[in-house]
């Protein structure tokens, strides 16, 4: 039952979609009708604002920790850390991805799953984000750079950590990333996927 309380909690920690609270607070367009239509830090980055977008990175990235650190805190106060914990991992990212505030209409997951991987291990973060960052840089393609990150994802928790209940929740988030970014590796088969270039500052306008 406890486990219960704490992956419906994390759902609701994932709902929260900063891209479309940060929009509103900037009084920026909806991101979900905006640009590539997805709520995420990429597209916040479009409308110019870095702020906003910078923003909208850090709560996606937090949120995923802070759940899957709650869950940890408290599950092995109650005997059941490990399911509690990557219970609350696969939900809080479910909740991103279909949030019950915003018309379960998320984003990708990308930042999320980063800011869980944190609270898995540091090292497991680390890792991922560095992957991102060296494929990013030699592309400039984001969705090329998520998806390496989420292949790699479950090679390195089996690598760090270990056990089927871990592998097990990271090759769901990867698998779930890959699918909402099926349209994304369409146009990568394709050569005609978009690079990520500097955005026009409208902010003074």
């Amino acid at each position: 039952m406890f486990i219960s309380f704490l992956i419906v909690l994390a759902y609701l920690i994932g709902s929260l979609s900063f891209a479309v609270i940060v929009s509103r607070l900037f009084g920026l367009p909806d991101p979900r009708k905006h640009g590539s239509g997805n709520p995420g830090a990429t597209n916040m980055l479009r409308t110019g604002r870095k702020s906003a977008a910078a923003l909208t990175l850090i709560g996606d990235m937090s949120k995923g920790w802070l759940a899957v650190y709650l869950a940890r805190y408290f599950g092995a106060q109650h005997g059941v850390e490990i399911t509690a914990t990557y219970g609350a991992a696969v939900a809080v990212f479910l909740g991103h991805l279909y949030p019950i505030f915003f018309g379960f209409k998320g984003g990708k997951g990308v930042a999320t799953a980063l800011g869980i991987l944190f609270a898995i291990s540091p090292w497991l973060g680390l890792a991922a984000l560095a992957s991102w960052l060296i494929v990013f840089a030699l592309t400039r393609i984001s969705s090329l750079a998520a998806l390496t990150a989420a292949t790699l994802a479950p090679i390195l928790v089996s690598y760090l950590i270990g056990g089927t209940l871990p592998v097990a929740a990271l090759c769901i988030i990867s698998a779930l990333i890959f699918w909402r970014h099926r349209t994304n590796i369409h146009r990568l088969l394709a050569g005609e996927e978009g690079r990520v270039v500097k955005p026009v500052d409208t902010s003074s306008e």
